[in-house]
């Protein structure tokens, strides 16, 4: 007797209708063992999937890309890309399936896609898997990143494989299930462009505006209007990824999304000893995407957007660029206003303080920060201590305590609001060794640490008492922490 047929996913492929040139139709590799190591049931249910099942054979094999529901069509998505600056024509979804589109409890339309599933057409000579450990950190720090209320793609599910994955060691095999509004990126619309057909062209930007910035379509120039919407989201992104001290490592136009989520977190980390230099990518040998190079590099790929969008903005080029480069010249802008708005917060400083002195005082703080090497994390939590009156743990974390004395005395004159900054301050960040540590044990197949580090990232915001070894930076003998891509 055959097996029971799996209840109904109702998996859409309106990206593969709507743009057959960039989905290549494709099945995930035989997984020989697939066993659920980690399971976010709550996004599960705003899926509207039931995680007891997903939980069963069948759900596993809809993880990994091995159980295929009725009327679904996997495909590996073509798109281009500069990589640290170089422009590859073609790369694609090299180790990872688009499984199709689930429309959520609030009626929204999300990817489900896997990463690890196996070689594609594009996976230019790549194996087309993940070990483990790299998926797991990609679990464990978009939940954090989510958690921070930080735009974000989402991690659903990790099944081991049974396989295994030679890197520099030979390592478990893992499959990593993950959420996005969708994944178009700059690099789709780089490829689009390079193909000469602008029929394409036209027909992926009002995908995206559909998808992503419906306002756009009734603007008297729709095709400007989404550079603009794609501008603003960025600049809204990475100001929110500096004001946490986040580094996303690998900034290539194909890692930048249309929607305005964070992407692929290969080699990122959160920054300790503040440093706008602070590179963790092992292969950023020239610090092209270092901490505070973000903006720059957001900047960059944006350019990049813009000329891929030419032929839509107006037939005459000259115009177009205009018309580009007025959109581009909001990037800082709004970025700038961003983050000012976040450190406004982060400071606590009520509305009535001009933002002339918040400005100027902000930027003085971030360079007694760089000056001092001080864990920022730590640090402004602390600070919410000193508009309490008790300064003393925030003085201790400087090398040279009187080095901030002058400006806690000003800030402090300031009024700061010490609970509103607790509200927006994080005290647990996802830090490198904790992170290291939970990877380690889960790829020897002990998950408890991980369940622990989860559980304490789930709330931020919220100190809890035994969870002190959670908040603190990472001992002296850690070292200089590097993270690699995972492929």
């Amino acid at each position: 007797m055959s097996a029971e047929p799996p209840p109904p996913v109702p998996l859409d492929n309106r990206f593969a209708r709507d743009l057959p040139e960039l989905a290549v139709p494709w099945r995930a590799e035989p997984a020989p063992d697939p066993r659920l190591l980690v399971l976010d049931e709550s996004l599960a249910a705003e899926l509207g999937l039931d995680p007891g099942w997903l939980r069963s054979p069948d759900g596993v094999g809809l993880l990994v890309g091995t159980t295929v529901p009725v009327g679904a069509t996997p495909v590996a998505q073509a798109y281009a890309g500069h990589q640290f600056g170089g422009y590859v024509p073609q790369l694609g979804d090299g180790r990872a399936l688009l499984l199709g589109e689930l429309v959520d409890a609030d009626g929204h339309r999300r990817d489900l896609h896997l990463k690890g599933s196996g070689r594609t057409p594009f996976a230019r000579g790549g194996d087309g898997l993940a070990a483990v450990g790299p998926m797991l950190r990609e679990y464990v720090v978009s939940r954090a990143m989510h958690a921070l209320g930080i735009p974000t793609t989402r991690s659903l599910a990790v099944v081991s494989t049974g396989r295994t994955v030679y890197r520099e060691t030979p390592l478990p095999g893992a499959v990593l299930a993950r959420v996005a509004d969708s994944h178009l990126r700059v690099g789709s619309f780089q490829y689009a462009r390079a193909t000469g057909d602008v029929d394409l062209l036209r027909r992926l930007a009002d995908h995206a505006i559909s998808r992503h910035h419906p306002a756009a379509a009734g603007a008297e120039r729709p095709y400007l209007a989404l550079l603009g919407a794609v501008v603003a989201a960025q600049a809204s992104l990475v100001a929110r990824w500096m004001l946490v001290g986040f580094v996303h490592g690998v900034m290539n136009t194909d890692n930048m999304t249309i929607s305005g989520e964070t992407i692929d977190y290969g080699p990122c980390a959160f920054m300790e000893a503040f440093d706008p230099a602070t590179v963790y990518s092992s292969i950023d040998h020239r610090g092209r995407y270092a901490y505070g190079n973000q903006p720059a590099a957001a900047e960059w790929n944006l350019a990049r957007l813009a000329e891929a969008l030419l032929p839509l903005l107006h037939d005459d080029e000259e115009k177009a660029i205009d018309l580009a480069m007025e959109s581009l010249d909001g990037f800082r802008r709004r970025f700038d206003a961003a983050w000012s708005t976040g450190m406004r917060a982060k400071l606590g400083l009520p509305d009535d303080v001009d933002q002339a002195v918040v400005t100027p005082l902000a930027e003085e703080l971030t360079a007694l920060l760089a000056a001092g090497r001080v864990d920022v994390t730590s640090f402004f939590r602390a600070l919410a201590g000193a508009a309490r009156g008790e300064v003393e743990p925030t003085r201790r974390l400087f090398p040279d305590p009187g080095a901030v004395d002058d400006w806690l005395t000003r800030w402090r004159a300031l009024g700061p609001d010490a609970d509103g900054m607790d509200r927006v301050n994080p005290v647990y960040v996802p830090r490198n060794h904790l992170v290291e540590e939970a990877l380690a044990a889960a790829t020897d197949g002990d998950l408890a640490p991980l369940g622990r580090l989860l559980d304490v990232l789930s709330a931020p915001y919220d100190e809890r008492a035994g969870l002190e070894r959670y908040a603190a930076p990472a001992p002296p003998d850690f070292g200089a922490y590097r993270t690699y891509c995972g492929t």
